[in-house]
Formats: C-alpha cells, sequence, structure tokens
C-alpha cells in the first residue's frame, strides 16, 4: 500500500514514492537507550534512515535525519541521537 505524508509534514524529494503503513508504531532505540511511539510516516522515513544507513547511502540518512529532528524532535534525540 502507498500511503502519503502529512501535509504538515511534507517529504523530501530524495524520499518520494516510499511505501508507508496506515498505523502507528513503536520504534525502539537499537542500541537500548528507550522508545517512542511514531506515525506511519516516521516510521517509512525511520526505516528508510536505517536502511540507508547499512547501504552507505549519507546523502540520504543525513535529509531522513534534518526531516526527523524539523518535525519529531524529540523522537528524533530517542532514537536516533
Amino acid at each position: 500500500m502507498i500511503n502519503t505524508f502529512s501535509k504538515e509534514r511534507p517529504i523530501p524529494n530524495v524520499f518520494k514514492g516510499i511505501h508507508i503503513g496506515t498505523q502507528n508504531e513503536v520504534v525502539h532505540n537499537r542500541f537500548g537507550g528507550g522508545s517512542a511511539e511514531l506515525p506511519p510516516d516516521a516510521v517509512a522515513m525511520y526505516d528508510v534512515i536505517m536502511g540507508s544507513e547499512m547501504l552507505q547511502d549519507y546523502g540520504r540518512v543525513r535529509a531522513g535525519l534534518d526531516w526527523f529532528r524539523k518535525f519529531f524532535p524529540e523522537e528524533y534525540m530517542i532514537l536516533l541521537d
């Protein structure tokens, strides 16, 4: 299913066309530092950041981190900082 990002949280062009779910999910810090409940667009962005990091696509990682910091600063500090 392709869902769209919230109009309040537009997606950067580099991420156009990614697939997202329809329900909130709890995401856990991969280093055991906490967890946060995220809406579907933020879950998709988190997944893209993690995948891009594994692929060493650091331009995409940076764009994703910037998006996350702008729209989810508290969750960014828990999950990605």
